[in-house]
């Protein structure tokens, strides 16, 4: 168990100040609270482009290319990622793996550290205005080499976390004993302790997922939605409330704040069987903030941090929030008790109501 950041919480404390315990150690988690100042910066960096909107140029507009994974990138998504590896080659990062990038990257050889980061997150709202964000996941660098130390297991994540560009930009982060949630002072640029141990609720009545695709989910989840939108005449007894932002950064903070359960599950589309998310630098690091945090992540079958990618841009399903919700929707998918022969809305059964 790693030396505790920043608490009892003194509000206001730097991020510095807040990171100093792990600053004044000799192994990997001071390299890693260097990276993470080191990419609070290139955050504050994003988030005054951010905040210029349509001021900075057209930054939602495709450049006419695509990242390694065949997705449009846009003007902001190009400069994210310049900024935060500008950031990262001042550290002792020695591998860089990015949604921008076609292949890991070297920054280091002598570095200790492999990061990875999905550098803007919901992109595809950027003129919109809706919440954006930042992901990235720190690892230990492997002696084997980059992709010994990228293609591991997510518990070996030294430290996790995501900025978020609304209308405060705010860095949650883990290293390795809670989670921790700061916010940018735009009076100095720096961003500034607001909450320590932070805590996913552990009940909710809220559910996020894009039910445009109802039908082309599989039968556990269409069972657990059907269930959820029967409210309190259905075999839940209790009625619910669906969000759905298209950011995931946006999902995960509302979570956070509030508690509820995240679905981008697996369907039946071409190119959507296992979900749309990237493993390693999106829900690999999502997981291990929500597991820090008490809550849950799992692909329906077993937990996220289990989980270990063969391919940089490796998509998964992902299901996090309140561990109370996840396990329910694992039971959906494991239990052959939750198995019905049809899949009509609102239909009763009267098992596991609660």
């Amino acid at each position: 168990m790693s030396e505790p950041t920043c608490r009892p919480i003194a509000m206001g404390r730097t991020l510095e100040l807040c990171l100093k315990p792990y600053l004044e150690r000799t192994d990997a988690h001071a390299s890693a609270a260097r990276a993470v100042l080191a990419l609070a910066e290139a955050a504050a960096a994003i988030s005054g482009l951010v905040a210029l909107g349509p001021l900075a140029g057209a930054l939602g507009q495709a450049t006419g290319g695509a990242n390694a994974d065949g997705d449009e990138q846009k003007q902001l998504d190009v400069q994210a990622n310049d900024a935060v590896l500008a950031a990262l080659t001042k550290t002792s990062t020695a591998y860089y793996a990015s949604e921008e990038e076609d292949a890991i990257l070297t920054l280091d050889p002598a570095g200790d550290l492999a990061v990875a980061v999905d550098p803007l997150d919901g992109s595809s709202n950027i003129d919109a205005n809706v919440s954006i964000g930042t992901i990235f996941s720190i690892l230990p660098a492997a002696p084997e080499g980059a992709s010994a130390s990228f293609f591991a297991p997510g518990r070996r994540q030294i430290a996790a976390g995501y900025v978020i560009y609304g209308p405060h930009t705010a860095l949650v982060v883990s290293l390795g004993d809670g989670v921790e949630l700061f916010v940018l002072d735009p009076a100095d640029r720096s961003f500034k302790q607001a909450r320590s141990g932070l805590a996913i609720p552990a009940t909710t009545r809220e559910y996020a997922i894009n039910a445009s695709n109802y039908r082309h989910w599989t039968a556990p989840v269409r069972l657990f939605i059907d269930d959820c939108i029967a409210g309190a005449d259905g075999p839940r007894g209790r009625d619910f409330n669906m969000r759905w932002v298209a950011s995931l950064v946006a999902e995960t903070h509302r979570i956070f704040s509030r508690g509820g359960v995240f679905l981008y599950p697996g369907d039946r589309r071409p190119g959507y069987e296992s979900g749309r998310l990237r493993l390693l630098y999106e829900a690999a690091p999502i997981a291990f903030l929500a597991e820090q945090a008490g809550g849950a992540a799992s692909d329906g079958l077993q937990p996220i941090l289990d989980k270990v990618p063969t391919t940089l841009h490796e998509r998964t399903p992902l299901i996090f929030g309140s561990s109370e919700k996840v396990a329910r929707l694992v039971s959906y998918h494991t239990d052959p008790a939750f198995e019905r022969s049809q899949s009509p809305l609102f239909d009763q059964r009267g098992l596991f109501r609660a």
